[in-house]
């Protein structure tokens, strides 16, 4: 597996980026001003993506984790995440990450060594043009989880 950073065309893993935020117009919000990388296999394939930005005070989030569905529960998303946790550690102090209500993700980033920030009600009925739903249930609250990173 080889993590590569994305300049140019980042729309060609939208399959990818869709998977972790289902409305293009909510990627659009951030893809542009972030730092895309996507993780390949040997045979060039992308296995999994993720976008950081810069949110200012020595803050950097990660958005739109992905990893496709034949290799999710695989150790790629960690993979990524650490991978990208040492990349941003001479940058940043911390790392956020939101999320919805799903036991699924928020223990995945627990895991991750994440920890609970705090809750933006709302978020998902304010700003989706839908009703998320993950696990049966509809998304309602964004849930931030932090991450100090040290070098």
């Amino acid at each position: 597996m080889e993590i590569r950073k994305i300049e140019t065309n980042k729309k060609k893993y939208l399959d990818l980026l869709l998977l972790a935020d289902e409305q293009e117009s909510m990627i659009d919000r951030y893809l542009e001003r972030g730092d895309m990388f996507v993780m390949f296999n040997t045979n060039l394939e992308p296995v999994s993506s993720a976008v950081v930005t810069n949110e200012g005070d020595n803050v950097c989030e990660l958005k739109s984790l992905a990893v496709s569905p034949q290799y999710q529960r695989k150790g790629y998303g960690k993979k990524m995440v650490d991978f990208l946790c040492k990349r941003y550690a001479d940058k940043f102090k911390y790392m956020i990450v939101g999320t919805g209500e799903s036991i699924n993700t928020i223990s995945f980033y627990k895991n991750c060594g994440f920890t609970f920030s705090h809750i933006v009600p709302d978020f998902f009925t304010a700003n989706y043009d839908h009703p998320i739903i993950e696990n049966g249930m509809i998304l309602k609250d964004m849930v931030y989880f932090r991450k100090e990173l040290s070098v």
